[in-house]
């Protein structure tokens, strides 16, 4: 079993094949990647993610890497619509699971065209990788299955990489290696 460098050090060369990002042998389909790693190795895979971003050259290498962290915009949404003080108070009122529902509700997270699907394809050009990240820091407000299901239905543009703070083994999320998260059966290890 390759160590989490080894994995990292592949990740690159991966997104830099032309047949991953044409999606070749894929059905047609844009492809849905998993990179799953231990949670304790967070900030190795984030430090990492942002060496690969600052490298970036689209002009050298012919396609824009772009890193969505669904914590930061979802943060960044709830301040533009000056709500953060808001949450707090309901937070601290009426306890996390009232909070955790509106935030859903908020986000329209219920729905194919929700905050994150609209905000991905709103802001990702032809050409590009997508990078999706901070599946860890906002939990338990949105779960990575559902983020996947709802975005693979409205966005075919860019292949998509889902880092994720724990395991997946092909069908089923596992949070944190502690928490069973719902199944998804689209998305290919991006690499072994």
């Amino acid at each position: 079993m390759k160590t989490l460098e080894e994995r990292l050090d592949q990740i690159e060369k991966k997104i830099e094949e032309e047949d991953f990002r044409k999606n070749k042998g894929l059905g047609n389909e844009i492809g849905y990647y998993i990179f799953d790693y231990p949670a304790s190795e967070e900030l190795k895979v984030r430090e990492y993610i942002k060496y690969l971003k600052e490298k970036n050259n689209t002009d050298v290498i012919g396609y824009e890497l772009l890193v969505y962290d669904l914590y930061d915009l979802m943060i960044d949404y709830i301040e533009e619509e000056d709500l953060l003080e808001e949450c707090i108070h309901m937070e601290e009122e009426y306890g996390m699971e009232y909070l955790v529902s509106s935030v859903v509700e908020l986000l329209n997270m219920d729905q194919n065209n929700n905050f994150f699907t609209n905000y991905i394809e709103e802001n990702t050009p032809e050409n590009a990788v997508v990078f999706i990240t901070g599946v860890g820091k906002i939990f338990p407000f949105v779960r990575s299955h559902d983020v996947l299901n709802k975005l693979g239905q409205v966005f075919d543009k860019a292949p998509v990489v889902l880092f994720y703070p724990g395991k997946y083994d092909g069908q089923t999320f596992m949070l944190f290696s502690e928490f069973k998260d719902d199944h998804y059966y689209r998305a290919f290890p991006l690499v072994i």
